[in-house]
């Protein structure tokens, strides 16, 4: 029987990773928080440049879960990889319409309805993201491999080396102080990212020289129709998932308080998403290890921990003055915005949870091919 032991052993490096990933929204937060026209800047990002790249790569997000359960032999590794390449093209290509051409305007102004402060320097930010979703698609889809062939702990490795950029360019452009925010926000995530993808690059050549290519198999080939059959579900699902966050956008900039509430909107999503990462590891234990003999009892209550502890967790912050200091003290914004953060906490308070039973049903969705109920899941919730 699969031992409790065993399952944190899975999870815990995937849970430093994703830890690590939720860490760099709070810091860049932070640091723009403390830059000159931080609202303008912090809106911008939140509500024009964040959206819009999560959408643009949509279609390449789920790649981790696929590689981790698809990728166990060498031709089933080539025909991801022909996939991850040509789609990140294509969605590179989306990414220069839109940030090159008068089709921003028409998204910025129309669509999001973004207050017209945040239209230049969100314009400016797009620009800089332009390498993000190649970036990710070859990042995650070789993490993914990595995790198949048990070396989930390179994975955290590969996220420290991303944060660890993060920080330092965060630290120029806050010491330099006459960088736009925007600008140090951007240049901080797509180094980060860039470089964690190098690095990712490197340490798998190893286990696809002498592990992959050299894997027996697998028993039912893997195909271009039998992967779209698995993956298309899984691309329907990170997009219609995704969508919240332009929606969000649109909705907050036609509402009272719009430049304040896009401001303080993503403090509130870094901290829950940090949070929420210890859960969302949770996905790729599930699918990695429910072949393993009576691994559904241990997996389960293992998943029912996790939840306790993220509600506490989240309880915590929002019951005690953490939440004070999170938002004024680390965060630095201004009283007005912490208090419109403190409200907006309270309403996230069970999302932790839910993203562990989430990442429970879905690895085991996964696990068996079918993903068909993951994008149906993801319609009712849209």
């Amino acid at each position: 029987m699969l031992s409790i032991n065993r399952v944190f052993k899975t999870w815990w490096p995937l849970a430093t990773s994703w830890l690590l990933m939720g860490v760099e929204l709070p810091a860049l937060t932070a640091i723009v928080a403390r830059l000159p026209n931080s609202e303008i800047n912090l809106a911008a990002y939140g509500g024009i440049i964040y959206p819009l790249a999560l959408i643009i790569e949509s279609p390449i997000i789920m790649l981790l879960a696929a590689s981790t359960a698809l990728s166990k032999d060498w031709a089933s590794y080539a025909k991801i990889r022909r996939f991850m390449h040509l789609t990140s093209a294509l969605m590179t290509g989306l990414h220069i319409l839109i940030a090159f051409t008068p089709l921003y305007d028409l998204i910025a102004r129309q669509l999001l309805g973004a207050p017209l402060e945040i239209i230049e320097p969100g314009r400016l930010g797009l620009r800089i993201m332009l390498p993000w979703t190649w970036a990710i698609a070859f990042r995650r889809f070789h993490q993914g491999v990595l995790i198949r062939f048990d070396h989930a702990r390179t994975v955290g490795a590969g996220t420290l080396i991303r944060i660890t950029t993060n920080v330092i360019v965060l630290a120029i452009g806050y010491l330099s102080g006459n960088i736009p925010g925007i600008i140090v926000a951007t240049s901080a995530v797509i180094t980060g990212v860039v470089c964690e993808a190098v690095y990712i690059g490197i340490v798998v050549q190893p286990v696809l020289k002498y592990e992959l290519r050299l894997a027996p198999r697998a028993d039912i080939p893997l195909t271009f129709s039998s992967f779209f059959d698995f993956y298309l579900p899984l691309v329907l699902t990170s997009l219609l998932d995704l969508l919240v966050q332009p929606i969000g956008s649109a909705t907050l900039s036609r509402m009272p308080q719009a430049l304040e509430s896009l401001a303080a909107w993503p403090v509130i999503t870094g901290l829950t998403f940090m949070l929420r990462s210890l859960g969302i590891a949770y996905n790729e234990v599930v699918v990695t290890l429910l072949d393993q003999p009576k691994s559904y009892p241990s997996l389960q209550r293992f998943a029912f921990l996790l939840v306790a502890g993220n509600t506490i967790l989240l309880l915590l912050f929002a019951i005690t003055p953490l939440s004070e200091v999170w938002f004024s003290r680390i965060s630095g914004l201004s009283p007005e915005l912490t208090r419109l953060a403190q409200i907006g906490l309270w309403l996230t308070i069970p999302t932790p949870a839910l993203g562990v039973l989430q990442s429970w049903y879905r690895g085991a969705l996964l696990h068996s091919r079918r993903t068909r109920g993951i994008s149906q899941a993801v319609v009712i919730f849209l």
